[in-house]
């Protein structure tokens, strides 16, 4: 790996962060605070949020078992990816190498940013192969982003291949891992200490059953950690999300059964969905969603739509034609679905006779 300081943009190495009146205090605990301009009435919504969220990531790093000086939170993960972008990549210099298909963010920031993004297609079951990817690469390649298990076909990524990928390349590796809560493979956070140019992204988003309070986590190395709280918006974690995390973290037996219910609706639902008529192929999948190519992805999904559900239609992304992804409900949902595509008539499509 280059040094850090090699890596960053300039400006952002220079850069001195804004220093918030909560920042800037820290000792014993206080009962008056005139410090920051807050109106003294309305409590205690008038006072600012914990900058740094020390409470919850102590939380957090109980239950990870990471550092809490290991720790980023921000306004779902979209904010961590953003600022790498903003902190590694020199627009219309640098560029990033991802996988297709992928989290579709990753190119929304590149290009939010004006930084080259690099695909690279997974092969026919969705995996990666290191060589190809890494022969993307150059020295101007500062992030590779690798979402394991992968949206939208739903399977982890080859594990030794990752790792070859994260031995071999110099810059920083972003493993995205929103939806490893609903996979056996273990997560990259039992391997960051001894990885420091690995970013893991995780969310309160999925298995955690709060998208609403928009809550994402990275852990990577101090220095990095370091870099992100230096740009980020210094109250980026808004109170109320952060006491009902808090919450939300005491509860973990409840979450764990959410997530065993899922692993099982998930077997019955694939058994069902392979039975179907208008169903050609079924990919595997290690997240709480599926990737399934139809007989006609675009007429099937209008036609769920009219039942009143909604699935989605990936037929526009690579290696997706004729696909939808299915992500597994409740156990009447996941019926009603079924018992919907039961009735739906498979078309015949008219091939078109070429010269």
């Amino acid at each position: 790996m280059k040094h850090l300081e090699q890596l960053l943009r300039p400006n952002i190495r220079e850069l001195k962060p804004y220093s918030s009146a909560r920042d800037e205090y820290n000792g014993v605990e206080a009962s008056v605070f005139l410090d920051a301009n807050e109106n003294p009435y309305s409590k205690p919504y008038n006072r600012y949020p914990d900058p740094m969220q020390r409470e919850l990531k102590q939380s957090i790093s109980r239950i990870k078992n990471v550092p809490t000086e290991h720790i980023f939170l921000g306004n779902g993960s979209d904010e961590a990816i953003d600022l790498l972008f903003r902190a590694f990549c020199e627009p219309r210099t640098d560029n990033v190498v991802a996988i297709a298909p992928t989290y579709g963010m990753y190119r929304v920031c590149a290009d939010v940013n004006d930084v080259e993004y690099r695909s690279v297609l997974l092969d026919e079951n969705f995996q990666l192969v290191a060589d190809t990817l890494l022969a993307a690469t150059d020295d101007r390649t500062k992030l590779i982003f690798l979402c394991s298990p992968n949206n939208p076909s739903g399977n982890d990524l080859n594990r030794n291949e990752m790792m070859k990928i994260v031995e071999q390349f110099d810059g920083l590796v972003v493993i995205d891992e929103a939806y490893i809560d609903f996979s056996d493979q273990p997560s990259f956070l039992t391997q960051l200490t001894s990885l420091p140019n690995v970013v893991v992204l995780q969310t309160f988003s999925k298995a955690y059953g709060n998208a609403a309070i928009r809550l994402g986590m990275a852990f990577a190395s101090p220095d990095i950690i370091n870099v992100l709280n230096k740009i980020k918006y210094p109250y980026n974690v808004n109170s109320l999300t952060q006491q009902h995390a808090m919450q939300l973290l005491h509860r973990r037996y409840e979450i764990d059964r959410w997530i065993k219910d899922i692993k099982e609706e998930r077997r019955t639902l694939l058994r069902q969905f392979s039975s179907l008529k208008c169903v050609k192929e079924m990919f595997h999948t290690d997240a709480n969603f599926f990737l399934a190519r139809m007989t006609d992805a675009v007429d099937i999904y209008n036609y769920l739509v009219n039942e009143g559900i909604i699935v989605r239609n990936r037929h526009n992304v690579a290696l997706c034609q004729d696909c939808l992804r299915v992500t597994v409900g409740t156990s009447s949902e996941n019926r009603s679905l079924i018992e919907s595509l039961r009735k739906y008539k498979v078309k015949t499509k008219k091939k078109k006779e070429t010269e």
